[in-house]
């Protein structure tokens, strides 16, 4: 079964880009994350990015950098999210799981050990943000045997010599990050948008997401128009951040957040 596959084609049959919604793993709490990726996931996201909270996020901005902090503080481990995957294939046999994690954390337990549990936790792919291709023999290797897919990142800065590099190493999809700089809303996305992804196009057949900045459905629409994919994460984080002292409210607020998100993804 290759979920992620089938998410994308689901959304194509549906004349709409996928929506993938990030979350950091834990945050704020164990039982508060699981409510949450549960809201988003019956809310309709089609695939599940989880942030493996680490206390160097270099990529991250503000908002996920204090989310890490926030499920560090209450006890979120590799173990624990694991435990927070497995908990959610069982209930959402379907929806691909993926984890946006810093290499350190798969590398440090062992490539195959760490691939192998959480191929067996139900995830489908891995996102490791500070592990380009030209260092990822070990991981790619451990991941096919695992079943799992190898996610790359695609800056607005890289040639089309190295996104073809990129593409060939890549599966599942490939993410490209919108502006330069950290994870964080934004009031306005770039006019570069349309053409970088179909510049990364004429590299690959994979689906193509994007993200960072992306806060509100008119930057969700922008996307959808070119891209087979809309990344959102720091406004849904922003959503739990702000609910910390009424935590029972965070599901119901995710959940109106995705509603208002998703009315971009459809296409004409």
């Amino acid at each position: 079964m290759d979920r992620i596959a089938d998410a994308f084609a689901r959304a194509r049959d549906q004349k709409r880009a996928a929506f993938v919604a990030y979350l950091c793993a834990g945050d704020p709490d164990h039982a508060t994350s699981l409510a949450a990726c549960r809201a988003l996931l019956h809310g309709g996201v089609d695939i599940l990015e989880l942030g493996l909270p680490f206390t160097d996020p270099l990529a991250d901005g503000l908002t996920n950098q204090l989310a890490a902090q926030r499920a560090l503080e209450n006890g979120a481990t590799p173990d624990a999210v694991l435990r927070l995957v497995h908990e959610l294939r069982a209930e959402f046999p379907f929806t691909p799981i993926v984890f946006y994690a810093y290499y350190n954390m798969i590398y440090s337990p062992g490539l195959e050990n760490f691939t192998r549990r959480a191929a067996a936790a139900g995830l489908d792919g891995i996102l490791a943000l500070d592990c380009p291709p030209e260092e990822a023999a070990g991981l790619l290797a451990a991941s096919k045997k695992s079943g799992l897919q190898n996610i790359f990142i695609i800056a607005p800065t890289t040639p089309p010599a190295r996104i073809a590099r990129i593409a060939a190493a890549a599966s599942g999809f490939l993410y490209y990050v919108s502006l330069e700089g950290v994870t964080g809303e934004r009031a306005e996305l770039p006019p570069s948008i349309a053409p970088a992804v179909a510049e990364i196009r004429r590299h690959t057949k994979l689906p193509v997401v994007v993200g960072f900045g992306v806060s509100k459905a008119a930057h969700v629409r922008q996307i959808a128009a070119v891209a087979d994919g809309v990344v959102v994460g720091s406004a849904l984080v922003n959503t739990i951040a702000t609910r910390l002292e009424d935590r029972a409210s965070i599901p119901a607020a995710l959940s109106a957040k995705l509603a208002e998100l998703r009315t971009g993804l459809a296409r004409g």
